[in-house]
């Protein structure tokens, strides 16, 4: 028997066919294109779904079903996405409009919850049953597994783990409240931390890196010039890395996971993020001497996470 996982992105729409191993198969991917509008996307959805399945030639009574990472608040038990600016879709029934144009049962989740149960199902902590996954990219996405399940909350919206506030009245965040955690330890953040700090120190190296151009900035600028020696990289590194850690902490007090993974180009770095992280973690955590502390790793799935999480939803 097959699963069939979709990610929806702002961008693009991927989906794979998984075989019980959680294996892809078979992958394609087609344009968004948001400004369509709702109906337009579920069709591309559908159409792209059947495309894979006659390629694979796979037939209608071998595929278990087929689930949804979407961006935004999803009520996962009636499969609508409550809300998601990305797609600037409002109370969109997305799993009954599917099921229209597909012979199988469908489900939705939200696409971080997705990525964090593809590594539980496939990658960086198969075989462990509770994980806490941040993805740091222009926001912070945050998926929680609890016994092998996505937790949620009891209504849409919940385990927004990047929204929990970190520094009261700080740095304005997209959701429209101040301090919180997607606005100090996303990869933007990161830029703008970047950016400012070069901006007060005109001998620093992040001037090098970017050829005098702090447009070019990226979250691998920083790093770099820590590499370099530069006293202001390795400054921004070192506030960015304790936000972080900070964040990281609080998950570890509340939910006492397995491990924390973290996902996102940042995560490049390797242990020049992770291993700061985790010395940060070890002496901050709640009863450290005391308690199980959680590692905090990489995910090793990159962008077939979400999609291969997904096609997990349905059984």
């Amino acid at each position: 028997m097959y699963r069939i996982g979709v990610d929806l992105g702002g961008t693009n729409i991927k989906a794979g066919i998984m075989d019980e191993s959680y294996q892809i198969l078979l992958k394609d991917s087609v344009p968004t294109g948001s400004e369509r509008g709702f109906e337009a996307i579920v069709k591309d959805m559908a159409a792209l779904v059947l495309d894979l399945l006659k390629r694979q030639s796979i037939s209608d009574d071998e595929v278990i079903g087929v689930g949804i990472g979407s961006p935004g608040s999803i009520d996962s038990a009636t499969g609508v996405v409550a809300y998601s600016n990305n797609l600037n879709w409002h109370d969109a029934p997305l799993a009954d409009e599917l099921m229209k144009l597909l012979p199988f049962k469908v489900r939705v989740s939200n696409d971080a919850n997705c990525a964090a149960l593809g590594e539980v199902k496939a990658g960086a902590a198969k075989n462990i049953n509770n994980a806490v996954l941040l993805t740091l990219g222009t926001g912070v996405g945050g998926g929680i597994v609890s016994e092998g399940k996505i937790f949620e909350g009891g209504h849409a919206g919940g385990a927004e783990l990047g929204h929990t506030m970190l520094v009261r009245g700080g740095a304005a965040c997209t959701c429209g409240r101040m301090g919180c955690l997607e606005a100090y330890a996303s990869a933007t953040a990161l830029i703008r931390q970047t950016k400012e700090a070069a901006m007060q120190d005109p001998s620093s190296k992040i001037h090098e890196i970017c050829q005098g151009d702090l447009s070019k900035v990226d979250g691998k600028t920083a790093f770099l010039a820590k590499e370099m020696g530069d006293a202001t990289g390795t400054k921004v590194v070192a506030e960015y890395i304790g936000y972080l850690s900070d964040g990281i902490v609080d998950f570890i007090n509340i939910f006492r996971p397995d491990v924390i993974l973290l996902s996102g180009g940042i995560c490049n770095e390797g242990k020049n993020l992770t291993d700061p992280v985790n010395e940060l973690v070890k002496k901050n955590c709640y009863a450290n001497n005391f308690n199980f502390i959680p590692k905090v790793e990489t995910a090793i799935l990159g962008n077939n996470a979400g999609m291969i999480g997904a096609a997990a939803l349905v059984d």
